[in-house]
């Protein structure tokens, strides 16, 4: 059944479409084979079934949304999947410690993104993803670094939310991005301030590094950053907000994909965010 406004509506405006073509159809029949409205409490029932199933059929709940922008020319969809199976560049949220550890669970969990980064992009190999988060970030000056009596845990030195360490090559880039803080008792969190800054600072690395490629994320801030100030839906938009913006400054890649879990879908109106989508699309248009 519909889950939004947006959905009832498309359902009732359908399923009233459809009672008036069947009406004429009906009555067209009935000219030709009167015996048809001799019985009206089954062509009634038929009818009725046949506008409700049809207005459902249109108002289903979609799997992905796709809008094409002119200028720049680009491409964003929104969809259910996989991430790791997605083709082209990866983004990951980090904390702005750049935590790794899985071990033990506490530090850094191995069913979130960071986690099945480590599994799935790196065979569980902590120390080569160690090396290249070291590497990426040997130009970076931490803000400041914990002492071990106040971090027993995990990593110590603090990067600027917003820094952004580029690993692999191309085309499988991985953008990692400092969005939330690791607290000194493992729990990371963030705010809108914080994601925002980091959406900004990643489309420039992927403007700097990813030459136009496709970019595949996930809904960055839905997991265990605790950005309790949005629901997934508010999240979506801010991310496709921040990226349509920062395109319209400069083109940061042909394709973006945002991948939603498929436990992550049911909280998500894609008939809106197609909607919101077209209406960013317009906006663009009317300003060329």
């Amino acid at each position: 059944m519909p889950r939004s406004w947006r959905g009832w509506r498309v359902f009732l405006g359908n399923v009233l479409a459809a009672f008036g073509g069947v009406s004429a159809v009906v009555q067209f029949a009935g000219q030709l084979f009167p015996r048809i409205l001799s019985r009206p409490g089954p062509v009634l029932t038929g009818s009725v079934a046949l506008c409700l199933a049809w207005g459902l059929l249109r108002a289903r709940p979609q799997a992905a949304v796709r809008q094409e922008f002119t200028r720049p020319h680009m491409t964003v969809v929104v969809e259910e999947g996989d991430l790791f199976e997605q083709p082209g560049h990866l983004v990951v949220g980090f904390p702005d410690t750049f935590d790794t550890l899985v071990d033990d669970g506490v530090v850094i969990n191995d069913d979130s993104v960071q986690g099945q980064l480590l599994a799935r992009r790196y065979a569980g190999d902590a120390g080569r993803l160690d090396a290249e988060l070291a590497a990426a970030l040997d130009g970076v000056a931490p803000v400041a670094r914990e002492s071990a009596r106040d971090k027993p845990r995990g990593k110590r030195a603090r990067y600027p939310i917003g820094t952004v360490a580029v690993l692999g090559t191309r085309p499988q880039l991985v953008f990692a991005v400092a969005y939330s803080r690791m607290g000194n008792d493992c729990v990371a969190s963030s705010g809108v301030q914080e994601l925002w800054l980091g959406l900004d600072r990643l489309w420039d690395a992927v403007h700097r590094h990813g030459q136009l490629e496709r970019v595949t994320m996930p809904l960055t801030g839905a997991g265990l950053a605790r950005l309790h100030d949005l629901d997934e839906d508010s999240l979506l938009r801010l991310i496709l907000l921040s990226f349509v913006a920062h395109s319209w400054e400069r083109m940061v890649c042909r394709e973006l994909h945002v991948v939603i879990r498929p436990g992550e879908l049911r909280r998500i109106d894609l008939p809106e965010t197609g909607a919101f989508l077209s209406g960013l699309a317009a906006g663009i248009r009317r300003q060329v």
